[in-house]
């Protein structure tokens, strides 16, 4: 009675860890897909004559803020996740071209991470900022897109357009 016991008991075990694991990785992933979406909610809704706009002379223009966000994508999982870099479009007009570029990188980390061993999200990396382990990474990943994003959102409304409606989770 005993073994049973503790074979359920192990079990269970070994049933919820895995529980935790790929829900943590199911809620990034839904996140990344609602980032995505957000993100090019927002790049579409500036005018193609506004993508060289920036506030003061010292940021970004819109264009440049979407270029860096995807370059940071492109950085950070192609040295970390082991992903193959992203096809990049090369088409004239500069909001269909970035627009795309964003896409593709969007979804090869999507797909990328999705593959991605759970396990190895605890591996430690060498980073500018300290070594720091790949789940922090990632969670880098989203957060710097999120801090662009914001600063996009305010480019719209300086210029009267309404952003697109907030997606969470």
């Amino acid at each position: 009675m005993r073994k049973i016991l503790l074979l359920i008991v192990l079990i269970m075990g070994i049933t919820s860890s895995n529980a935790q694991e790929s829900l943590f990785k199911q809620a990034w992933l839904e996140k990344w897909q609602n980032s995505k979406e957000y993100l090019i909610a927002v790049a579409e809704k500036m005018p193609d004559s506004l993508y060289g706009y920036k506030p003061t002379e010292r940021e970004m223009s819109f264009g440049e803020q979407l270029e860096h966000i995807n370059q940071n994508m492109e950085w950070l999982s192609t040295t970390y996740f082991d992903k193959q870099e992203a096809e990049v479009s090369t088409n004239v007009n500069e909001k269909k071209r970035i627009i795309a570029n964003l896409q593709n990188a969007f979804d090869l980390i999507y797909e990328t991470i999705q593959s991605y061993p759970e396990s190895r999200l605890t591996e430690k990396v060498d980073f500018f900022a300290g070594e720091k382990s790949k789940l922090q990474i990632l969670n880098l990943l989203q957060d710097h897109l999120t801090h662009h994003r914001g600063q996009l959102i305010v480019y719209l409304n300086l210029n009267g357009l309404e952003p697109p409606r907030y997606t969470g989770w």
